[in-house]
């Protein structure tokens, strides 16, 4: 037999058996244990039969009808004296006059207060002098042999008019300099305004003064 010892399968399955049948009691035994206990009840119908009673007639005379609400009456009173002759007597108030509204009248346009025109303008056609004052050059300016420009920034309202005037280069400053007589100057110049969509607009434009001995 060469020293071997010879197992049955047979056995084995056999061991293997009982154990899983101890094992499945165990686990049954353990499940109904822990589970929880259910009880069942039988499902009872009931039914309740309504029965109409015929009140008495003793009895619904004692019974009292809802009462209702009074309505109030308003006596009205007629004149039978008012005719339709009365109408010439009576006042006639009103409280609204008659308005007429021309869709052409042309509105004038609200007045322009110097120095409140903005700087950012846009504009298609830039304004153009029509009238142009030359500015007085003194005396004491020429005998000192002072000559140049004067650069001012000058206002042009939308009716051509001028406003504010500022100088940005100024040549000789003070009272009776050349700087007050080009502002002098300028203000009394005429221009067609500036216009932007074929409308006229205020803008601020730049133009220089010259002051130059001959």
């Amino acid at each position: 037999m060469n020293g071997k010892k010879h197992i049955d399968w047979k056995d084995v399955a056999n061991g293997y058996y009982e154990k899983a049948w101890s094992l499945s009691i165990l686990v049954a035994l353990f499940v109904f244990l822990v589970s929880p206990k259910v009880e069942i009840k039988p499902l009872v119908s009931e039914i309740k039969i309504t029965e109409a009673i015929e009140i008495p007639p003793e009895i619904r005379e004692r019974i009292e009808p809802p009462t209702e609400l009074a309505k109030p009456i308003v006596e009205i009173i007629i004149d039978s004296d008012f005719s339709d002759g009365d109408d010439d007597e009576m006042e006639i108030i009103s409280t609204i006059e008659t308005t007429t509204l021309d869709p052409y009248e042309v509105i004038a346009a609200p007045p322009q207060t110097m120095g409140t025109t903005d700087r950012f303008t846009i504009y298609d056609e830039a304004p153009q002098a029509i009238k142009r004052v030359q500015p007085n050059y003194p005396q004491f300016a020429k005998r000192s042999g002072i000559q140049g420009q004067v650069l001012l920034e000058v206002e042009v309202f939308t009716d051509g008019t001028v406003g504010a005037v500022n100088v940005l280069k100024s040549l000789m400053a003070g009272p009776g300099g050349l700087d007050e007589e080009a502002i002098k100057a300028v203000r009394q110049w005429e221009f067609i305004p500036a216009k932007s969509q074929g409308h006229p607009v205020a803008v601020w434009v730049r133009f220089p003064i010259d002051f130059y001995l001959e």
